[in-house]
């Protein structure tokens, strides 16, 4: 049964402590966090996750939450976390936990929370985590008045928690792994054509091997895995050890006229599974380094006048999904969630047809720092003029075009293009004097120049998203997350969002030299909650503590 965790207790453990211990704690980060976090998060929209018959209630959704933002900020592990709360009188603090033997959950406790809210994406496709990071940014842009019509993007790759698997020592684990769950009369089928595998393990089976012995090794996994899969596939379709074995077998081979082949290693895609304790990451190589997991893809804030600049939208996606792809699913819930964006700042990566479409849609000026693809030797400019009448200008002419039935044609002086000293450089000349285009190739264009249309003290405020990209890094183990699975990755991408927000908010407070919290905000919450408790317990007229002024 759900409930709110919304009643205060008027006395707490820091009222025992000596007056100058209570004045550091309340200038601690954790008392920042109590504040600016915890009591900001919106309980309610975790009730979808309980039953509505009456029953034992729920550890407060509000600690639960709070602490994976502080296990991801501290990088700390489950059982760090819980040490924390039990031992560290900071932590319990930043939790709103007011008794100092008090642990409000454990492992299971958070174990299952987590799996809650992965079965509720699953089914409604919504995580209720980035839900609650919408709205603590929300609340921060208006309460910090920052401007959101600027702002920039980009992604960084992280690795997931699994082994680096060769392609014959995937295929025998997957084996083993099935294996495993069968019933004794089935293992025994299969025992002696798989004793070579069991008695080893995969790992120590492949270093026996030689490299002339791969695709020999590769042609009898085959074969194996064909007989396997005629075999147990009606009893056992529905084990996830049975499904991972199909996908693996549906990946590496083929089966022609009952005959299992291998596939070739250029057939293999980048989405085959990896490893089979993590069916979500991707392979991606990168300006030259490998990655096995997933991408996160962070916006922020960048109007040159703001204090400080907050990420407002963060999306996780498999690695080998394109950085164009990802901002153009995700551009329009980021104008719903900031209208006055105007002006998009990113990397050369995030250029595509579907983006331009999405931008122009929008009205947003797309300024990318650098251009996809081959630069062109002669300067090609379109500007439209109407919703169906272009003009093309090269550096010698300038010609309207004209519509033709799928595209657009501007129609250059040929005689001016044989007298031209770029003509052996020119396509343009090349064709003839014909140039073709399309709107998308118009999109292109003003993408490509819109850099050039903006101030030039707004020209180089991009790199600055590189460092946020970095602090999510900066957690995790030369880049490699504790978890597998991108609903985790999800999970650690939206707690470190929250935690980088709050650390920039923070160190905003402490460099204008103020207190951490209010002071005055803080009597008066207080005053206010035991005026109300004290009239309550007293049964005093409903009236008196309405009147009641502060």
């Amino acid at each position: 049964m759900f409930k709110e965790n919304n009643q205060p207790e008027l006395f707490s453990f820091e009222h025992d402590l000596p007056k100058k211990m209570q004045n550091k704690l309340n200038n601690t980060q954790e008392k920042a966090f109590y504040h600016l976090i915890f009591r900001n998060i919106k309980e309610g929209d975790y009730k979808v996750l309980y039953s509505d018959v009456a029953s034992r209630p729920n550890v407060p959704v509000n600690i639960l939450v709070a602490s994976l933002v502080l296990k991801e900020r501290k990088a700390w592990s489950f059982d760090e976390l819980i040490e924390h709360i039990m031992f560290d009188l900071r932590t319990k603090v930043a939790l709103g936990l007011t008794q100092i033997d008090k642990v409000p959950f454990g492992r299971a406790t958070i174990f299952n929370f987590q799996n809650r809210l992965e079965e509720y994406q699953l089914s409604k496709g919504v995580n209720l985590l980035e839900t609650t990071f919408d709205n603590l940014t929300a609340e921060q842009l208006e309460k910090l008045k920052i401007k959101t019509d600027i702002q920039r993007s980009d992604s960084t790759q992280i690795a997931a928690n699994i082994r680096k698997y060769s392609r014959v020592q995937l295929l025998i684990e997957i084996i083993l792994r099935l294996y495993k769950i069968l019933e004794e009369d089935d293992k025994n089928k299969i025992s002696e054509k798989i004793s070579a595998y069991s008695k080893q393990g995969s790992l120590k089976y492949v270093y026996t091997l030689k490299s002339k012995d791969l695709t020999h090794e590769l042609e009898k996994l085959g074969k194996l895995y064909g007989l396997m899969l005629n075999e147990l596939k009606e009893k056992y379709s529905d084990k996830n050890e049975f499904k991972k074995f199909a996908r693996v077998f549906k990946e590496h081979f083929t089966v022609i006229e009952d005959i299992t082949t291998v596939k070739p290693n250029s057939e293999l895609n980048s989405s085959i599974l990896q490893s089979p304790d993590d069916q979500d990451a991707t392979y991606r190589k990168k300006n030259g380094k490998e990655s096995k997991g997933s991408t996160i893809n962070a916006t922020e804030t960048a109007n040159p006048e703001n204090k400080i600049q907050l990420i407002n939208d963060i999306d996780v996606n498999k690695n080998n999904v394109d950085d164009s792809t990802i901002l153009e699913n995700k551009i329009d819930k980021i104008k719903e969630k900031t209208p006055n964006l105007n002006e998009m700042h990113t990397d050369g990566g995030y250029g595509s047809k579907g983006l331009d479409k999405k931008m122009e849609k929008h009205k947003i000026t797309h300024v990318t720092t650098a251009v996809k693809g081959r630069k062109s030797e002669i300067d090609i400019s379109i500007i439209q003029n109407t919703e169906n009448e272009y003009t093309v200008k090269c550096p010698k002419q300038s010609i309207n075009s004209s519509a033709t039935k799928k595209r657009n044609k501007a129609h250059f002086e040929i005689e001016k293009c044989n007298t031209c000293p770029l003509k052996d450089k020119c396509n343009i000349s090349k064709n003839k004097g014909k140039f073709y285009f399309s709107h998308s190739d118009y999109l292109r264009n003003e993408r490509n120049k819109n850099i050039l249309k903006i101030p030039e003290e707004r020209r180089k405020i991009r790199p600055n998203v590189e460092a946020t990209m970095q602090e999510f890094k900066a957690k995790t183990k030369s880049g490699k997350l504790k978890v597998r699975g991108i609903f985790k990755a999800s999970l650690f991408a939206y707690a470190m969002g929250i935690s980088i927000n709050f650390g920039r908010i923070y160190r905003l407070v402490v460099e204008k030299g103020l207190d951490s919290i209010d002071f005055l905000e803080k009597i008066s919450i207080f005053l206010f909650e035991f005026v109300i408790l004290y009239f309550a317990h007293q049964n005093t007229d409903r009236k008196l503590i309405l009147n009641f002024n502060f």
